[in-house]
């Protein structure tokens, strides 16, 4: 663009000098430089800060590592790779053989818990039958005890039989006690329920709910619509649920957005709804047009965290670029463009908009000269 406007201005100057026969010498020559520079120099200046220009730019989209809920080996992958997927599709299969084990294990004590809590009730009714026929037992042998005492007072019975009566009494006593406890014990067992349910039942519940979604977890399903690239799985694999050891990768089918990096001199001059062209490496001879959705309102080179070590003065030495996310209005369904691909972005500001002219012929020669490179 330098090199247009230099030779633009150089050609009206020809054009003064030949049609007012201007003559050539000391003062007219270096005016006519100094004017040409002092010239362009102010409209590049214009033009670069009210209409900014960025290189680094970029298609940017969200794609997710798909990790096993548990650890298995992988038996089927149905899937392809880049071909459309649904929400809830399969991606893979981990063999469900153990897991399908387990929760037929615990359906099992489930059902004998279960057998077992309503026997409770009948055991505390047991107890209570015992209980009464310990206090019946008490009973009789006190009432005998009393019959031997007064017969021993008045010499009808020995001490050995009023002994003999006295001890069946305290075994009776004791026989009492014990069936209070087990009553008491079997009570506690029957009144150990939480929301109805017996707690040996809900813990053993509780385990078959967590068995069922591990189970659930060996079929793994697309997280969203989007499809799965550079698949590598296959059968034989054993998957494992870690987050370092991803399976796939999966992408997103979302709303396309671009991000691009720009000086913070021209900070300014970006804001949400200005108008902006795009010029891709792999489109030459092609400007397509766009806004600007939002300027990201934070740099990433200026984060810090908390951690042992204090900041230093270098870590203030940082000149991190603004970064844009813009979209495209134009329609690009034909050139079936790779997600990622790079893109370089002006921003019209409305500011000095008459020299916006000069950004819009500079981004197309650019865009032109795409068709030039060459192969290392």
């Amino acid at each position: 663009m330098d090199l247009l406007l230099i030779l633009t201005y150089t050609a009206i100057c020809i054009a003064i000098f030949k049609i007012f026969k201007i003559p050539l010498n000391k003062w007219t020559v270096p005016t006519a430089v100094l004017g040409g520079v002092v010239l362009i120099s102010t409209l590049v200046l214009l033009m670069n800060y009210n209409h900014p220009f960025t290189q680094l730019g970029t298609q940017v989209y969200p794609t997710t590592p798909i990790v096993s809920g548990v650890r298995g080996r992988v038996i089927e992958v149905p899937v392809e790779a880049n071909q459309p997927l649904k929400t809830g599709d399969i991606l893979f299969k981990i063999d469900p053989t153990p897991f399908e084990a387990e929760v037929e294990r615990l359906k099992a004590k489930v059902k004998e818990a279960s057998q077992g809590a309503l026997s409770l009730e009948s055991d505390v009714q047991e107890a209570q039958a015992a209980v009464i026929k310990a206090i019946a037992d008490r009973d009789k042998a006190q009432r005998e005890f009393n019959r031997y005492q007064r017969g021993f007072d008045r010499g009808a019975f020995t001490e050995q039989d009023l002994d003999t009566r006295r001890q069946a009494f305290k075994s009776a006593q004791a026989m009492l006690e014990v069936a209070n406890k087990r009553e008491e014990q079997a009570q506690i067992a029957l009144d150990s329920e939480i929301g109805g349910e017996n707690t040996q039942v809900l813990q053993l519940l509780a385990e078959l709910r967590k068995a069922e979604f591990n189970l659930e977890q060996t079929v793994v399903r697309a997280p969203t619509d989007g499809y799965v690239t550079q698949l590598a799985l296959r059968p034989g694999v054993m998957a494992v649920p870690l987050p370092l050891a991803p399976a796939m990768t999966f992408v997103h089918t979302e709303d396309i957005v671009y991000t691009a990096a720009f000086r913070q001199n021209s900070l300014q001059r970006l804001k949400a709804g200005f108008e902006a062209e795009f010029m891709f490496r792999a489109i030459p001879g092609k400007v397509f047009k766009g806004e600007v959705v939002e300027v990201i309102p934070a740099i990433g080179e200026s984060q810090f965290q908390a951690r042992g070590n204090l900041l230093g003065t270098d870590a203030l030495r940082t000149s991190g670029r603004v970064f844009v996310k813009l979209k495209i209005t134009d329609d690009l369904s034909e050139y079936h463009l790779p997600l990622g691909t790079a893109v370089e972005v002006a921003v019209y500001s409305d500011s000095f908009h008459h020299v916006a002219i000069m950004r819009k012929v500079l981004i197309r020669m650019k865009s032109w000269q795409n068709y030039l490179y060459l192969d290392h």
